[in-house]
């Protein structure tokens, strides 16, 4: 059996605390792999710049100086975690057999590659990395995350539970991804759409290692809301459904207030105001809000504007390098040797 090549892709913003560790960890998994004939010698990782403000992209430049498995894909500025890691995927698909992404921060766990590459070893084009248990979640985030998994199945999204974006795509998996052109990128409810062979892989996850989390629970209630905008219509559905009970809920309310007139217990015009203004100003403010919500969305990808901007690659400019290193065999043919 030939080894696949394998990419880890690391999405990085403003991730300098926790880099070098990240860096020596991917870096240790990566060499027992080969050692183990898991993978092939040509394998790498990739750590994408997502525009940080601090020290990440030097020292990713600096561990691409000192060690050729480690490359780097600079972004023009910050595009987010989802279009970061698109960007890792589609880089690292152009010379891999199959793409590992993973965060920077450690709380996954690197040792769990190893079963993603078994399993893609059977067969399987996508594995998903999947919790356990929550645990090192404080009870906020615990809370929040499962009511976002459990109200996402309700609405139909076909989510892998407790899963993020730690996961093992083959190369054509990811050519099917490229496919999907919205811009409004939810992977997590994107992939498991492409509906290749797939598994999942259960492994605790760890507290963070250094630095602070990149998602706090105002990234993370916006991050819900543009998945549950992104693949599913039933809140347009929701607010026109509660139209409708408003509306037949107004005709008790005003048949009460009527008769509250009649027998003289109300003031002078008090009954069509409470009833105009208790239950219908805000839910019209709300469907207006979440309709506007949506035709954004559609404004957004009309433009059709580039996902990202690649401003430095040491991965693409790696490869060429290596195409150009040609040699002649005993046979007098031309070879291309790895370098």
């Amino acid at each position: 059996m030939v080894e696949p090549i394998l990419t880890i892709v690391i999405p990085c913003y403003n991730e300098e605390d926790v880099l070098s560790e990240t860096v020596y960890q991917l870096n240790k998994v990566l060499n027992n792999l080969i050692q183990e004939n898991l993978i092939a010698g040509q394998s790498k990782i990739l750590f994408v710049d997502d525009g940080s403000k601090d020290r990440t992209w030097s020292i990713i430049y600096k561990e691409t100086l000192r060690n050729s498995k480690v490359h780097g894909l600079k972004l023009a500025r910050n595009v987010g975690h989802q279009n970061a890691l698109l960007a890792g995927l589609i880089a690292g698909k152009a010379s891999s057999d199959c793409v590992v992404s993973i965060d920077a921060d450690l709380q996954d766990d690197v040792n769990v590659i190893r079963e993603f590459i078994l399993k893609f070893n059977e067969g399987f084009d996508i594995v998903y990395g999947v919790r356990g248990k929550r645990d090192t979640d404080h009870v906020l985030k615990r809370t929040t995350a499962e009511a976002f998994y459990t109200m996402m199945q309700k609405l139909d999204v076909n989510l892998i539970y407790n899963h993020a974006d730690y996961r093992l795509m083959s190369k054509r998996a990811i050519g099917e991804l490229e496919k999907f052109e919205e811009v409004n990128l939810f992977l997590r409810g994107i992939v498991p759409l492409i509906g290749f062979p797939s598994t999942s892989v259960y492994y605790d996850r760890k507290e963070r290692f250094a630095g602070e989390t990149k998602y706090p629970l105002k990234k993370m209630l916006s991050f819900a809301f543009e998945g549950i905008t992104s693949f599913s219509v039933t809140p347009i559905r929701f607010v026109l459904l509660v139209g409708f009970l408003s509306f037949f809920t107004s005709l008790l309310f005003g048949s009460y207030f009527i008769t509250l007139k009649f027998i003289g217990e109300t003031e002078t015009g008090w009954t069509s105001l409470i009833t105009s203004i208790w239950l219908i100003g805000g839910l019209q403010l709300i469907a207006i809000g979440l309709i506007g919500e949506y035709i954004g969305k559609i404004y957004k990808e009309s433009k059709r504007r580039p996902k990202y901007i690649v401003d430095i690659d040491t991965y693409s400019l790696t490869q060429q390098l290596t195409e150009r290193n040609i040699y002649v065999d005993s046979n007098g043919q031309n070879r291309r040797e790895l370098l």
